[in-house]
């Protein structure tokens, strides 16, 4: 897997770095809103979905990656208790809502009914992957139980 330096400007934008932080992990205490500076950040392990179809030997990849998000007025959260530090959030997807151009907001949904939304002056996003991968045998499943 190659390092991926992405940037996001506009929903479309937006929509690749969804598919491509599909399923990342994290821990509460990797979020941070720098509320003076703007900004919101992130450090995550995000799955390797473009490598995942071509394994054939069970080896799936992880890679450390930092996400953030510049103009954010404002952050708020759902289920999610900034004091639970160990607490571990899987990110479904990152989307976009438009309000007055080009203003609005970035929700990142989370599994188990987790969310933070992001009120951003407009959509101006980078995921950096921060160093080397690694293997797992876990793969993410999304099938619903029996």
């Amino acid at each position: 897997m190659q390092n991926l330096k992405l940037m996001a400007l506009d929903a479309e934008d937006l929509s690749v770095l969804s598919a491509q932080l599909q399923d990342a992990v994290l821990r509460v205490e990797d979020l941070t809103y720098l509320a003076g500076e703007q900004r919101f950040a992130m450090v995550l392990n995000r799955f390797d979905w473009s490598g995942a179809p071509q394994t054939s030997d069970g080896q799936f990849s992880r890679i450390r990656s930092g996400l953030r998000f510049e103009r954010v007025a404002r952050a708020q959260l759902s289920g999610i208790d900034l004091n639970d530090k160990s607490r571990v959030l899987s990110l479904l997807a990152v989307t976009f809502e438009a309000g007055e151009e080009p203003s609005g907001t970035i929700d990142l949904v989370f599994s188990g009914d987790a969310s933070l939304r992001l009120h951003v002056e407009c959509i101006e996003a980078e995921l950096r992957d921060l160093g080397a991968q690694w293997a797992t045998k876990k793969k993410p499943d999304h099938s619903i139980g029996d």
